[in-house]
């Protein structure tokens, strides 16, 4: 099997097979990232121009970082020049303050099976924006601390004191949007059940 770098050099240089590759082989990541912070209607372009800009930066600069890992950062960019156009008005957006809940209206769930999985996504969607993607990073991605510090942009003992602060803050959220302890406890303490659902449903 061709690597990620070998793909992205052809699709660089015009294989449009190589290119139609490496979007089949990231495409559920980079869905997974934008679904639980934008409306759905704008995932398919968000997801589109992640895919453009890390073809015009990755082949050129080929930096020291893994294509996936690098993806995820691209998408985060994209994801906060999206919330900047939403805040016109506004001209600084700090990602530790300001949550999906602020920027956005909330996004269609595809799963109503659960109650756990409805009040986990909603309680995502409550943290400020680095802090729900490096808690989805971990839990759905299942990635270290050291990729998310690379995708975030921070040293990794930032990046494991960051995911310890966004489980704190998960776990505060899930407290004040339900007052049944039995929802509240299956929810935080089966986290990594119910984004295994999460992830699979996406998957689909």
């Amino acid at each position: 099997m061709e690597t990620d770098t070998e793909l992205v050099e052809r699709w660089s240089a015009g294989e449009q097979r190589a290119g139609e590759l490496i979007f089949e082989r990231h495409y559920g990541c980079i869905s997974r990232f934008f679904y639980n912070k934008v409306n759905p209607n704008a995932v398919p372009d968000l997801v589109q121009k992640t895919f453009l800009r890390c073809i015009e930066k990755f082949a050129g600069k080929r930096p020291e970082t893994t294509f996936k890992n690098y993806l995820f950062g691209v998408a985060r960019m994209i994801l906060l020049e999206h919330f900047r156009r939403l805040r016109r008005h506004e001209d600084r957006l700090d990602p530790l303050v300001v949550s999906a809940v602020d920027l956005a209206p909330s996004p269609g769930s595809i799963l109503g099976r659960r109650q756990e999985v409805q009040l986990m996504l909603q309680a995502l969607r409550r943290l400020p924006i680095d802090y729900q993607i490096v808690l989805e990073l971990y839990f759905w991605e299942k990635l270290r601390a050291a990729a998310v510090a690379e995708i975030i942009g921070v040293p990794e003992g930032t990046a494991r004191s960051r995911i310890r602060r966004a489980r704190q803050l998960f776990a505060a959220e899930v407290e004040a949007l339900t007052t049944d302890p039995d929802l509240r406890s299956s929810t935080v303490g089966g986290v990594e059940e119910w984004v295994a659902q999460v992830r699979a449903a996406l998957s689909d």
